[in-house]
């Protein structure tokens, strides 16, 4: 049998006016700024006046760590979200807004897929509102800003070898990760050694993701530490001036943006920092907003529960004063028999054997979870040739970690195919039974919080970090920074640091590579193994296959 694609579904949409899907939420006409007919964005003034409204409940959706074979995190959370409003809750979504580079790399877009979508589809993958190259514009605005600075005299006295600020661009390319600027003689500065990372990897990406509101992003700017002087002594974002300007150019980027579900229910669309080589969650402004305004909130967390997860507990949440009620796990039976060894080519056909094998990646997954104290549910992402034997097995061991799984065909059916997870996590949600903190406390020391994920959450023996990691932690103590959580950046395809190590491995070592002060967004980056934070295009990228047709229509999009 065959399916139509995303995009064609995503084509058929009968979208609503965007002004009837803020109504929904009950916000005035008057507090959208509309792009197009069918996504706006939420004034700031309308979003300061929902301060003293209760908050909703908080669903978090996370995942197994990523197969080829597929989960469909997103996919779930817009089907867990159409799936509540159909059971007659008042629910909405927030995710975040798709990257450029995977898009046309290798990952795909980030709009969900089948019949549990958000639309305008190609938008969201593409341009969408321009918050992305508004904060592409933002950072190098302050690159220029430094390098200005030296130019003309050098008044801070910046040791040009210690410019901590490197570039970024909103693509994949390998060829920018480590470059010369200012090569050609005396007017076009001191030359230096520095790079690009991908806009999604930005702290000003990540600023904008924890900021609470305009005067928070432009302290949180300002913070920014940029580079150092010969003498050790930071210089900030605000030590070059260039806070206002970049808090002017993010103006419009804070706002939410609102787009709708292919069921015309309501989705925030907002910030979209990597979960592999960021915090991986949508925005503060974003999650809290919807929380004021509807009962569930349903957002997600990047990539596998090591990562993005993780990330969400101990970072987000913590910063944002933020809990969930009940955490949904996504698998799929294609990659459990992935995880047990099948490949990929032979995922098609009936193997129990290789679905029980391949569990125990799952099972870490809710561990972790639960240790948080927060009830878990494992959503089984239905695919067609899935098997009834197949799912039972699934279903059994879940229940032997004491969990419960239900499997939702949202892809196929939309909120029909997701009724019966809706129910059961609406009804978790409501009992109140979440008892949430994260896994280590702020006056821990850096290292120990390191070495805290490493063992409690990807099961290592050590970290391995040489004396420059370590006295490098040391000093940022120091100098105040020692109550920041900490953001891993490794490897997304195993809860070790080699990605073709899947399952559930233990006995393994966390290499720390090298450690990287966000004073701006609140917390220390650990680059582990050999995770890069500009990614590279595939042999066959994407891009090879997307264009328009006759008709001027996108083609080629996931």
């Amino acid at each position: 049998m065959s399916y139509k694609s995303d995009i064609e579904i995503a084509r058929e949409a009968k979208k609503r006016p965007i002004q009837e899907i803020g109504d929904k939420l009950g916000i005035p006409a008057e507090h959208l700024l509309p792009y197009g007919h069918d996504k706006a964005k939420v004034g700031q003034d309308f979003i300061k006046s929902l301060g003293d409204r209760e908050d909703g409940k908080l669903i978090l959706v996370t995942a197994i760590n990523p197969t080829p074979a597929g989960e469909g995190k997103t996919t779930t959370t817009v089907g867990l979200g159409d799936g509540l409003n159909r059971i007659g809750k008042n629910a909405m979504i927030c995710i975040r807004e798709a990257s450029l580079g995977p898009n046309f790399g290798m990952k795909g877009g980030a709009a969900g897929g089948g019949y549990a979508q958000v639309v305008p589809m190609e938008e969201m993958n593409l341009h969408f509102t321009g918050d992305f190259h508004a904060i592409t514009s933002a950072h190098s605005l302050l690159s220029a800003m430094i390098d200005n600075h030296i130019y003309w005299g050098n008044e801070l006295e910046i040791d040009e070898r210690r410019v901590a600020w490197r570039r970024v661009v909103d693509m994949n390319d390998r060829a920018l990760r480590d470059i010369v600027v200012s090569l050609g003689g005396v007017s076009n500065g001191f030359p230096r050694q520095t790079g690009f990372d991908i806009t999604v990897a930005s702290e000003v990406m990540a600023i904008l993701c924890l900021a609470n509101d305009l005067e928070d992003l432009q302290k949180r700017l300002g913070d920014i530490i940029v580079a150092y002087t010969r003498e050790r002594k930071a210089i900030y974002c605000r030590d070059i001036g260039a806070d206002g300007a970049m808090t002017v150019l993010l103006k419009d980027a804070m706002q939410p943006n609102l787009v709708q579900t292919l069921e015309n229910n309501p989705a925030f669309v907002h910030g979209g920092p990597f979960a592999n080589i960021a915090h991986g969650c949508n925005s503060v402004i974003a999650t809290k907003t919807a929380l004021k305004l509807a009962d569930y909130v349903v957002t997600e967390a990047g990539f596998g529960a090591d990562l993005g997860a993780e990330k969400f507990m101990n970072i987000k949440c913590r910063k944002a004063g933020l809990a969930p009620s009940v955490v949904v796990l996504v698998a799929t039976v294609r990659a459990m028999k992935m995880n047990g060894g099948v490949a990929k080519a032979d995922l098609g056909a009936e193997n129990v054997e290789a679905v029980n094998a391949g569990c125990d990646n799952l099972g870490r997954h809710i561990e972790n979870l639960k240790s948080f104290g927060v009830p878990v549910v494992v959503a089984i992402n239905h695919f067609v040739n899935d098997t009834d034997a197949e799912v039972a097995a699934v279903k059994e061991y879940v229940d032997g970690h004491g969990a419960e799984a239900i499997v939702s065909r949202h892809w196929e059916l939309g909120s029909e195919g997701s009724a019966d997870l809706a129910t059961r996590v609406a009804e978790i949600a409501d009992a109140d039974v979440a008892a949430f903190a994260p896994i280590y406390p702020d006056d821990m020391s850096l290292f120990e919080k390191i070495e805290t994920v490493a063992k409690r959450i990807y099961r290592a023996d050590e970290v391995l970090a040489d004396a420059k990691v370590r006295n490098q932690l040391r000093d940022w103590e120091e100098a105040g920074y020692g109550d920041l959580p900490v953001c891993m950046a490794k490897t997304q395809y195993s809860f070790s640091t080699d990605p073709t190590l899947r399952g559930a491995p233990t006995g393994h070592s966390v290499p720390v590579r090298e450690v990287r002060l966000s004073a701006g967004a609140g917390f220390i980056v650990v680059v582990c193994g050999d995770i890069m934070t500009m990614p590279g295009l595939p042999r066959q990228p994407a891009a090879l296959s997307i264009g328009l047709n006759a008709e001027g229509d996108v083609e080629g999009l996931f």
